[in-house]
């Protein structure tokens, strides 16, 4: 992979689709969702500006899963409404070992003196929910939840440094991706129900008569408001070094000693929704409580503060 100056065009209509001869997600598409993929090595290097980076996974295993992220019938792991025009599906991909790596390239931006930063984890896993139109297979929505176990992390002082560059490289190319998935963020889309098809048969449980008000409730329930991504740690212990007495004219100098800082955090977790609007209602969140109603209201009065500004200006 190599990350691109300017963010690429959308990819269009699902080519599973398109070779299948189909407009519209059928069963070509449920044939490949039910596949259950299994790999023992993967290897994915990444090349950018400022760095280039390694991923390593073993023993990476990819399947279909319900709501409830538990294995199932095949015709348990989708949710379509024929009224939305929408469906959902739920897939699970776990490791056993997640290698990671990176370090900085040779073009003399940057300092002549870096440390490759490397992490290993065990047992792992990234629930994805898709939510995509049922007349084009595009998506909609996404919801993607990477969670790890228990995780140790040693840093130096001069791979922390590498790791904030390494990051800042990535924001101006991240910040444009961002601003194009903006800019094609639909609106309050309208969709007109679809005919009916013996296909669509297929994602309910076995005896269920369909009843498109219990289906709609159901789909309610477990729907993607608003794209997100979430990252969730059980525990992180984090251990940064100063090895800054290591490095001086490649010899030790004698007399100075180097310091630590251990870090332990207990079920930490990052929620991100690019695209929330300010003033939107946050109910539909993860870890919604009861306490960002306050935030709600300030956000509301900034919002209506500021365009009260562009008004006039």
């Amino acid at each position: 992979m190599r990350t691109c100056e300017e963010p690429r065009p959308p990819n269009g209509q699902s080519p599973i689709a398109l070779a299948a001869g189909q407009s519209e997600y059928g069963f070509a598409e449920k044939v490949v969702e039910g596949m259950f993929i299994v790999v023992n090595s993967i290897t994915i290097k990444i090349h950018s500006k400022a760095f280039h980076a390694s991923f390593e996974l073993w023993q990476l295993q990819g399947y279909s899963v319900n709501p409830n992220w538990q294995q199932s019938d095949l015709r348990l792991t989708r949710i379509t409404d024929p009224q939305r025009g929408e469906v959902l599906t739920f897939k699970e991909l776990t490791w056993q070992t997640l290698r990671i790596e990176a370090d900085a390239t040779d073009n003399g931006d940057q300092d002549p003196i870096t440390t490759p930063l490397r992490l290993i984890t065990n047992q792992g896993r990234i629930q994805i929910s898709l939510k995509r139109r049922t007349k084009d297979c595009n998506v909609v929505a996404s919801k993607l939840m990477f969670l790890l176990d228990d995780l140790l992390w040693v840093l130096t002082d001069s791979q922390l440094k590498a790791m904030m560059k390494y990051a800042e490289s990535l924001s101006e190319a991240m910040e444009k991706s961002a601003q194009q998935r903006k800019t094609l963020a639909p609106e309050s889309v309208q969709i007109t129900p679809p005919a009916p098809s013996t296909q669509q048969s297929w994602s309910q449980p076995f005896g269920v008569s369909p009843n498109a008000s219990s289906i709609s409730q159901y789909f309610e329930k477990h729907d993607m408001k608003e794209s997100s991504y979430h990252l969730l740690i059980s525990r992180l212990d984090l251990h940064i070094c100063d090895d800054s007495h290591t490095r001086e004219s490649g010899t030790l100098k004698h007399g100075m000693l180097g310091g630590a800082i251990q870090l332990t955090f207990r079920r930490m977790a990052f929620d991100y929704y690019p695209f929330h609007r300010a003033g939107d209602a946050c109910k539909h969140w993860v870890r919604y409580s009861e306490a960002m109603e306050t935030r709600g209201q300030w956000a509301k009065k900034l919002v209506s503060e500021f365009q009260s500004k562009m008004e006039k200006l």
